[in-house]
């Protein structure tokens, strides 16, 4: 089993330091994250999505990318991934991206997909991701780098089916996708073996994380008025629930069974863990990861041997 790591969930962490930790723990690939650091959250305590240390600046990618892709190499670690966020039919930043994920040399790169926030029509939506993805085939192609599109809540791909729907008519040797099922506690829970068996040669990677869903507690704060209809009467009309983030072993994803499933459509590339739950620090997380993967791989091959 294939382990490795996106770096937004180590931010405390050097380039250097996620190697060497990645190391200690035998994960043997790195995604980086390919984002800039806004100038007024550098002073702030490192950050997932701000201040994160473990990050390629698209603006500085030709002066840092040798630095990060080196920091791997010391570490006998592999850059599989370059990481950017995306906005679909941004060709100019997406070719830019791919020319930074060649220089990494990196073999996968996500790109964009449409946001989905009731405020524009899916087939509108739709139309438009098929276009660009169309234009970033042919890029993916130049570069000899996987295109990868992620399930993902307030995306028009947050299931397998619409992930699917977005890259069915491309080659998956250039276009595939980035399966979360974490992101799918959030939106777009569908039966994971049938997601895969649909995605079939599509499938290009695997995020690993966890998340549950939580009732808010009894009193609603005027910030949350807007969330839960009340009848005249105060009843609550509506139960106002929340998705957060939990450590890997405690959400609502069976990893075990979610390796069963991949097992059984023949998946055998990376498991990338992507943990936000804050319950552990880096390096703790890091070989948390590694040993509760182990003990899956285990049982999972004791089941199949019987």
């Amino acid at each position: 089993m294939k382990l490795s790591i996106f770096t937004v969930a180590v931010p405390d962490l050097d380039a250097n330091e996620l190697a060497s930790a990645a190391a200690a723990a035998g994960i043997a690939g790195i995604e980086w994250r390919f984002r800039g650091i806004p100038e007024d959250a550098v002073s702030e305590q490192p950050s997932y999505w701000r201040n994160n240390r473990c990050s390629i600046d698209p603006d500085r990618w030709q002066e840092q990318i040798p630095v990060f892709r080196e920091a791997a190499k010391a570490h006998d670690r592999k850059s599989i991934a370059l990481v950017p966020y995306l906005n679909c039919g941004d060709m100019t930043a997406t070719e830019q991206a791919f020319q930074a994920a060649s220089t990494l040399g990196a073999s996968m790169m996500r790109v964009g997909v449409p946001g989905y926030d009731r405020s524009t029509a899916y087939p509108e939506l739709y139309g438009k991701g098929v276009r660009y993805l169309n234009e970033v085939q042919d890029i993916a192609k130049q570069y000899n780098i996987k295109a990868v599109v992620e399930t993902h809540h307030q995306t028009i791909a947050p299931t397998a089916s619409l992930a699917y729907r977005l890259v069915q008519s491309l080659d998956p040797e250039h276009v595939g996708v980035l399966y979360d099922p974490g992101n799918m506690v959030h939106e777009g829970y569908e039966n994971h073996r049938m997601g895969l068996e649909l995605l079939g040669p599509y499938l290009a990677h695997v995020h690993v994380k966890n998340a549950g869903w939580y009732k808010k507690e009894v009193g609603i704060t005027p910030d949350q008025k807007a969330l839960t209809a009340r009848s005249d009467s105060g009843q609550s009309l509506s139960t106002s629930w929340q998705c957060h983030w939990a450590p890997l072993t405690e959400g609502m994803v069976d990893w075990v069974q979610m390796v069963r499933d991949l097992r059984a459509v023949g998946y055998d590339g990376y498991y990338g863990i992507e943990d936000f739950s804050g319950t552990l620090e880096s390096r703790a997380m890091l070989q948390h990861f590694a040993d509760v993967f182990a003990e899956i791989e285990r049982r999972v091959n004791e089941e199949e041997q019987a």
